[in-house]
């Protein structure tokens, strides 16, 4: 069974595709309409996450993102980058 990573959490997806594209769209399109009471912001990023597992441009898309959202984290709240398990920053490659 396929697995997504969010914050530490390992969450179970369908096996098949076809279910897991549904689920994905479904939870990017209702985290769009995020300002309703039970829908929220934070289901496109979990519909991201989840897409990410069948299409590489949004793997690719979410891996840019967790690099970018570390890195800042280290730089703002090195502690609760840790503690998120981002580890330490790789040093810059200059060149």
């Amino acid at each position: 069974m396929p697995k997504i990573n969010i914050l530490g959490y390992r969450i179970g997806v369908p096996r098949h595709p076809l279910p897991r594209v549904v689920l994905g769209c479904a939870m990017v399109v209702g985290g769009l309409v995020g300002f309703l009471p039970v829908l929220g912001f934070w289901m496109v990023p979990v519909g991201l996450a989840i897409l990410a597992v069948d299409f590489p441009p949004v793997r690719r898309f979410q891996r840019r993102m967790t690099v970018r959202f570390g890195n800042w984290l280290h730089r703002r709240w090195p502690r609760l980058a840790g503690k998120l398990g981002y580890g330490n920053p790789r040093p810059e490659r200059r060149g």
